[in-house]
């Protein structure tokens, strides 16, 4: 390959990846989750087991990630939509990317306690 053709990834490719693959996971979680909530059709039992599996620390992180990957989507969709429908949208498509990395940052932090406070409590008591 010829020196200079091979794309290098900046941020708009990044964002790109990473938007595909927050959107694969999720659905991947509605998914799941379809599916355990009908359990309660086939067996309440099951339901309630499926439940208390949830209440495991290791699944709040899960459910971290979950929120992360739902947010980081959302905020990325909403630059997706600015940069296709704004007339310079494109020009500032690159500080776009990271105001909403920053976003991002800032909403998953604030979302620390929330999500994981249960887990913390659950691990190291109240």
């Amino acid at each position: 390959m010829p020196a200079g053709t091979l794309y290098r990834g900046r941020e708009g490719m990044w964002s790109w990846v990473a938007h595909r693959v927050t959107g694969v996971l999720i659905f991947f979680f509605l998914f799941v989750h379809v599916l355990d909530t009908a359990l309660v059709r086939v067996s309440p039992e099951a339901y309630d087991e499926t439940i208390a599996v949830y209440k495991n620390p290791i699944v709040a992180l899960l459910e971290y990630g979950l929120v992360a990957a739902v947010l980081f989507h959302a905020l990325n969709g909403l630059r997706v939509i600015a940069v296709d429908f704004w007339s310079k949208g494109p020009r500032y498509q690159k500080q776009m990317v990271w105001t909403v990395m920053a976003i991002w940052v800032v909403l998953m932090a604030g979302a620390v306690y929330p999500v994981l406070g249960h887990a913390a409590r659950e691990l190291f008591g109240s």
